[in-house]
């Protein structure tokens, strides 16, 4: 069985590939979405191209999209396109994909979505993450599990069941954090490669 890689930024990667706006739809499995950082006074128009692409078979999710507190994109209206991307993926029955970074409490106010919520790349302070797990979002995990203990501490108690692993942007092999969370949850690397596997299956047939 291959390593479900959840997001990343390699198009011959088993999992689900960041597609950007001016790319083509590739053969694999994509996301689609308005990364923050990316938002200009054109972001109506560019939405709407993510939307048509979002139709595509390939496309799993919507994003990666969110809120990130370290740019000068206003945040009403990173909240107003943010709520856009929710929208649409409930219309289409698509679970989203979110880029976070210093916003986890607004982040928390779009837990009523009737869409599968997952925060990629998580790297924040376990009380955080516990946060998120009772307000009902799945966490994928990247390079940075590798070596941090509190995050490390987080996903041995954090349910097996609601979590991912990633690469994202990082040069690394998966198979490292697919061993060490192995290590960390006491599961075969077997066990563990079925679980987020059919993780997966679960918020893209959720319901």
């Amino acid at each position: 069985m291959d390593f479900l890689d959840f997001h990343h930024h390699k198009p011959n990667q088993i999992g689900i590939y960041n597609l950007n706006l001016v790319e083509e739809i590739p053969a694999g499995k994509f996301s689609i979405g308005l990364h923050p950082k990316d938002i200009t006074e054109h972001w109506k128009l560019d939405f709407e191209k993510i939307k048509e692409i979002s139709t595509s078979e390939n496309c799993l999710a919507i994003g990666e999209c969110g809120l990130d507190g370290l740019i000068s994109i206003d945040e009403k209206l990173q909240s107003e396109i943010f709520q856009a991307h929710i929208s649409w993926a409930e219309e289409i029955k698509k679970p989203i994909i979110i880029h976070c970074v210093r916003r986890f409490s607004q982040i928390l106010h779009f837990k009523k979505a009737k869409v599968p919520l997952v925060i990629h790349g998580f790297n924040k302070k376990e009380n955080i993450g516990k946060e998120l797990l009772k307000a009902g979002f799945y966490l994928s995990f990247g390079k940075a599990a590798l070596d941090n203990l509190s995050l490390q501490k987080l996903i041995e108690d954090f349910p097996i069941q609601r979590l991912f692993l990633e690469t994202d942007n990082s040069d690394f092999d998966i198979t490292e954090l697919y061993e060490k969370v192995s290590e960390i949850k006491s599961i075969s690397l077997e066990n563990l490669k079925t679980q987020l596997w059919e993780n997966l299956g679960n918020v893209i047939n959720y319901g």
